[in-house]
């Protein structure tokens, strides 16, 4: 089976998350001694901006997969809480690298434990559903695959339905217009006979009129 491309996105978007925080934490390492380091500058400016089309693009396979029925709406909402995780960490590593905010490698962990003392939800953690909950991204996909499969056997089937009754429908008209045919056929040969009838009165008409007046005389 091909590899998911949304997860294969997803794959590379966290080793590019995880190659900024490496050298953001090289460039403060040479701050620190009073160093300069415009080099690595342009390389971490130049990653933060991969990271940005990357999070867009898993954006755009994320509306596309569940706007088509690709995925469930469960997988759909996984996935979500996968991205809004990426798009905290692209936030507290631009900050970072602006140095507005911790080292890389405490942000995580100052992150979990303020969001601890809070008690509010962690964006880096999400509660797995029942239905997912201990399996791998392979089984995951084959169940996505079955309801998939499963979605487009009942589509056939009502669209299997919809032509037989359009067929039907379409075999009730032939027959009404043959029915119809059949009606004007009669009211023709109605017409005709009513007018051989008229033709004929008036003529006995005629007849007797001629037989009348020749019995006067």
């Amino acid at each position: 089976m091909a590899p998911d491309p949304w997860f294969s996105t997803y794959d590379s978007t966290c080793q590019i998350a995880q190659e900024i925080a490496e050298k953001i934490q090289q460039r403060n390492q040479y701050e620190r001694k009073g160093e300069k380091a415009p080099k690595l500058t342009v390389t971490i400016r130049a990653l933060l901006q991969n990271l940005k089309e990357k999070i867009a693009l898993l954006k755009d396979l994320l509306l596309r997969a569940v706007a088509t029925h690709q995925i469930t709406q469960l997988e759909g909402d996984r996935r979500q809480n996968l991205l809004d995780d990426l798009v905290t960490r692209e936030r507290l590593l631009l900050a970072s690298f602006k140095n507005e905010g911790a080292e890389p490698d405490l942000i995580r962990s100052s992150l979990m434990s303020e969001e601890a003392k809070r008690g509010a939800p962690n964006p880096w953690l999400f509660e797995e559903p029942e239905e997912t909950r201990g399996l791998g991204f392979d089984e995951i996909r084959q169940q996505q695959q079955k309801i998939i499969q499963e979605q487009d056997a009942g589509l056939d089937a009502l669209s299997s339905i919809i032509s037989r009754q359009k067929q039907m429908g379409q075999e009730i008209g032939n027959e009404l217009d043959e029915q119809n045919e059949i009606i004007d056929d009669l009211a023709n040969l109605v017409e005709n006979t009513d007018e051989k009838l008229r033709t004929e009165t008036r003529r006995v008409n005629l007849v007797d009129r001629k037989s009348t007046s020749c019995g006067k005389r």
